[in-house]
């Protein structure tokens, strides 16, 4: 028998398992819980880990551990790191054309160029790292025989609502900002398209982002948000996910620990340039005063 007659047996589908990106690992929900997620034609995708307030809770956990490395990191470093982010992203583009396009119901060639404005944002936070610093700092004139130095510090542990309509760009435009000045992040994923942030969380576990760094969570927007609102060690939080209705209830569990809050803006179009106002959100301004020594007609005594 020749081999062109034999009969191929059919192959079984290997449906991929999504997972949380907690800590620089992979678990499954503590709850133990799923949902369904679906394209925009209502056809099922995958289940999704629903994460519980537990998880949120461990998420933070993590954040705070690695806030330290991360944000002792020289802006340089924190830079290449980022850059490499979108070196593995561009590895990666066909799985997340394929997951943008079913996510948000575009066509291959629109969630292609989704994906490229997607790793090109990547590229422009990683070339802002080290040089937020001289757009936000700098020396203040002061009268006396003071040098006055302001410069930029991250505020800590970022719990981010990435937006639900852009699974993708969106959501890199407000995560990526975060780090790039030294803050983590727990990001809480787009409720109805998740998947492209779980698996940018296996892009990041592949690349130089130290575990903690960023961690990512799927599940009802509203659910996982509202533990991270009132938790005591967040420190700000970015509401780009959250409507009117739950932006208010978290703002006002936000001033417990007087978080810094970014409020929901709407954009209509993720592909224009930034700025850097996300960035600044997530800064505090450290002044230092330090003594010049006697100052006389010749100037400094130094």
């Amino acid at each position: 028998m020749s081999e062109k007659s034999e009969k191929t047996e059919p192959r079984l589908s290997v449906f991929k398992t999504y997972k949380l990106y907690v800590g620089g690992k992979f678990p499954r929900s503590e709850s133990g819980r799923v949902y369904e997620v679906t394209d925009s034609k209502g056809n099922w995708l995958a289940n999704a880990p629903q994460s519980s307030r537990k998880d949120a809770r461990d998420a933070v956990v993590a954040a705070r551990k690695a806030f330290g490395g991360w944000s002792g990191a020289t802006a340089y470093n924190r830079g290449q790191v980022l850059y490499r982010v979108a070196e593995m992203l561009e590895g990666r583009k066909a799985q997340f054309v394929r997951e943008v396009a079913d996510a948000e119901g575009l066509s291959k060639s629109r969630a292609a160029e989704q994906v490229d404005a997607t790793i090109d944002r990547w590229v422009w936070y990683a070339g802002w790292t080290d040089k937020i610093a001289q757009v936000t700092g700098g020396a203040n004139p002061v009268a006396g025989p003071f040098f006055n130095l302001s410069s930029p510090e991250p505020t800590g542990v970022v719990a981010v609502l990435a937006p639900q309509e852009s699974s993708f760009l969106g959501l890199v435009s407000v995560v990526a900002p975060v780090i790039a000045t030294g803050n983590t992040a727990v990001v809480v994923a787009s409720e109805k398209a998740p998947l492209p942030a779980l698996s940018l969380g296996e892009v990041l576990a592949t690349s130089d982002v130290p575990g903690g760094v960023v961690n990512v969570l799927s599940g009802r927007t509203a659910e996982i948000a509202a533990p991270l609102a009132a938790h005591q060690d967040v420190n700000a939080i970015d509401l780009a996910g959250a409507d009117e209705a739950l932006a208010k209830e978290l703002e006002i569990a936000a001033a417990d620990n007087l978080k810094r809050v970014l409020r929901p803006q709407p954009v209509d179009d993720w592909t224009a340039t930034p700025g850097t106002d996300r960035m600044t959100a997530f800064l505090e301004t450290k002044t230092v005063w330090h003594p010049t020594g006697s100052l006389g007609a010749s100037g400094s005594s130094y």
